[in-house]
């Protein structure tokens, strides 16, 4: 077997999470903003819009991530679009429903097949209409589990959590989408600042469309005797509780 030709194809080891904290009742007012006139755009210079979701809880939270081949590429592709033309139209209005958009974290792969698989992502075209929000169809939920870590134990968390506490993803019905721990690497773009002092382990994790199958799947994982034996043998890595975000994906997001 050509363990090569079968490997999965991978997405932007550098990835950014963004979390934008938005004036009350602008998120579909960005969202519509961004679908429309940011991926294609953002692309263009050599980066990946990997995703853009509403956050389920908080009603004026946009989570968004995007990638880039490596820190250098980061650095060129940020510089094409924020003193490109698109941007230039289009920050004033993007800007105005924006209280906050310095909640970044900067990742890698928490090991090498973490990142996403580019075989399973589909982004609609931009003609295709997406459905009144909230709505089931939207293709599930997402959640991004964020682990504040000690430092130096991020590469012994994270194996733990590859070989014990992703079992019990698949055996109860939810996918392991991508998992990823901090880049500490310089930012090479400093007009967009990062939490470079976090340390943290992050899962992506996709379940199923309804929410009671959501809820069954989380419960079913708490219950799990593996689930509850890393939970244990990790507690003294972490800094304080791990922080969970619930959110749907917009049409346009890749990653479904």
């Amino acid at each position: 077997m050509d363990l090569a030709r079968n490997a999965p194809r991978l997405a932007s080891p550098i990835v950014e999470l963004r979390q934008y904290t938005l004036k009350p009742g602008q998120r579909e007012t960005l969202i519509a903003l961004f679908d429309g006139e940011f991926v294609e755009t953002q692309e263009a210079t050599g980066m990946t819009v990997i995703g853009q979701f509403r956050d389920l809880d908080r009603p004026d939270l946009l989570v968004w991530l995007r990638g880039f081949e490596d820190m250098e590429a980061r650095r060129d592709a940020l510089t094409a679009f924020y003193g490109g033309p698109v941007w230039a139209k289009h920050r004033d209005a993007a800007n105005a429903t924006m209280i906050d958009s310095d909640d970044v974290l900067l990742l890698k792969p928490a090991w090498p097949s973490a990142g996403f698989d580019l075989s399973r992502l589909h982004r609609p075209s931009a003609g295709e209409a997406e459905k009144p929000f909230p709505d089931s169809g939207l293709g599930g939920i997402v959640e991004i589990e964020i682990h504040h870590l000690r430092p130096g134990t991020e590469a012994g968390f994270a194996e733990r959590f590859r070989k014990e506490a992703a079992p019990p993803l698949a055996a109860n019905g939810a996918r392991l989408l991508g998992a990823f721990v901090s880049e500490h690497a310089e930012n090479t773009f400093p007009r967009l600042p990062v939490r470079a002092s976090e340390n943290v382990f992050i899962a992506v994790i996709g379940f199923d469309d309804k929410a009671a199958a959501h809820a069954q799947c989380r419960a079913a994982r708490a219950a799990s005797p593996a689930w509850r034996a890393f939970r244990d043998a990790t507690q003294a890595d972490c800094t304080r509780p791990a922080e969970t975000l619930r959110l749907t994906r917009t049409a346009r997001s890749l990653l479904r």
